[in-house]
């Protein structure tokens, strides 16, 4: 049988080279960081991490992982319910509840763990789930698993969010499904109008804040601070795994009873190991740091505003964004992948991203900004999407 499926693959995998859509991994043989050393030997900046604080070397986070590390071993080999809960684990939680201000916190390995544990144990064939068109795969995959009518409407459309919600009247309970921050255009959920909409046709609301949270709103807490919500939303997701340390790590926060039947039904949870001790003590350290200080918000915040005028001043197409991703856009798969390995020739570290990832016809780079990028950084980068950007036509 394998011969067979063996040749069908091996069709495939061509078929996706020779369109240009072939994924190829760059290895990094230095901590991430906004200067990184690729295994070719080169120097290059990295405009392509979620490392939006600049936090994955950080070394108070390390410190904290090593301690931990000594003091509570390498890892719990068991998951939560039966012997694989440490207090550091208990407190993590608790901070992270802190930190959006919400009643109650539950931590997965990922939050694709989060995103997938959630729907299935709440919500039934009598329930609606209503979900934007561009939701991260994670929520589309975890819909997937619940019985639950589905709705879903175009981007931050609030006219077809409002028809959705007028037909779903028909079902017992419904809950509008929305990422915070949109990962591949950058804009931030309208959660205002959202929150609105929930309270007029009695539905609840559901974020992903998993690009969001670090970076949006003046103290970095995500939509919620934005949109002056805070505590109102029933159910945040979010990771650790991007401005918050860069490890890995999920968490579904929000109302306690929500957080208590996750505990007791959601199955990456009842059947997953729990996070390493030391990423639960650096993800402590962390959110410490951040109820210090807002001083990489700040300093991120005004990276991406200095970042994204400068690229719309030189003739880029940028995407219109409220978050540190900034869209290049360039519509060809091919061209995203030319562009940004001659980026890479000038020592700045992107990806295209071109269908599946995105819609056809929608290819782009995404750039993505960091507190770790320092001026001189951000000028280079400046410099040579304008340089490769003349050459293939881009720009004038």
């Amino acid at each position: 049988m394998y011969t067979d499926f063996q040749s069908y693959l091996q069709t495939t995998l061509k078929e996706i080279e020779e369109a240009g859509l072939y994924k190829n991994e760059r290895v990094i043989v230095s901590p991430q960081r906004a200067a990184i050393k690729v295994n070719t030997g080169k120097d290059v900046l990295n405009f392509c991490a979620n490392n939006y604080l600049g936090l994955s070397d950080n070394q108070e986070l390390i410190d904290a992982a090593k301690k931990a590390l000594d003091e509570r071993g390498f890892g719990m080999s068991s998951v939560r319910f039966i012997c694989g809960t440490q207090d550091l684990h208990k407190e993590l939680e608790q901070k992270i509840a802190e930190f959006f201000g919400t009643e109650d916190t539950i931590l997965y390995a990922a939050c694709f763990d989060a995103n997938g544990g959630v729907f299935e144990p709440l919500f039934t064939e009598e329930d609606a789930i209503i979900s934007d068109a561009l939701n991260h795969a994670s929520i589309i995959d975890g819909v997937r698993l619940c019985k639950a009518k589905r709705y879903r409407y175009s981007n931050a459309n609030m006219e077809e969010l409002e028809e959705c919600l007028k037909q779903a009247q028909a079902q017992r309970y419904r809950v509008i499904v929305t990422d915070g921050v949109f990962s591949m255009d950058g804009n931030v959920c309208p959660l205002d109008k959202i929150h609105e909409l929930a309270e007029k046709y009695n539905a609840m609301v559901m974020v992903d804040e998993s690009h969001s949270a670090g970076v949006v709103g003046q103290t970095g807490r995500g939509t919620t601070e934005l949109h002056n919500l805070r505590g109102k939303i029933e159910i945040i997701t979010g990771t650790l795994g991007k401005a918050f340390g860069g490890a890995i790590g999920g968490f579904t926060t929000g109302k306690k009873e929500i957080i208590a039947m996750l505990r007791q039904r959601s199955r990456p949870y009842l059947f997953s190991n729990s996070i390493p001790p030391m990423v639960a003590a650096a993800g402590c350290a962390m959110f410490d740091m951040m109820a210090r200080t807002n001083e990489l918000q700040d300093k991120l915040h005004a990276n991406t505003e200095y970042f994204v005028a400068k690229m719309k001043e030189a003739g880029f197409d940028i995407k219109p964004t409220q978050s540190a991703i900034c869209a290049v856009m360039l519509y060809d798969a091919k061209l995203s992948q030319q562009m940004a390995e001659k980026l890479l020739d000038e020592g700045i570290y992107v990806v295209g991203f071109y269908y599946p990832v995105v819609p056809k016809d929608q290819a782009r780079i995404r750039v993505q900004i960091s507190a770790g990028h320092e001026r001189e950084h951000l000028d280079k980068a400046i410099a040579a999407f304008t340089k490769i950007g003349k050459e293939l036509g881009v720009i004038k």
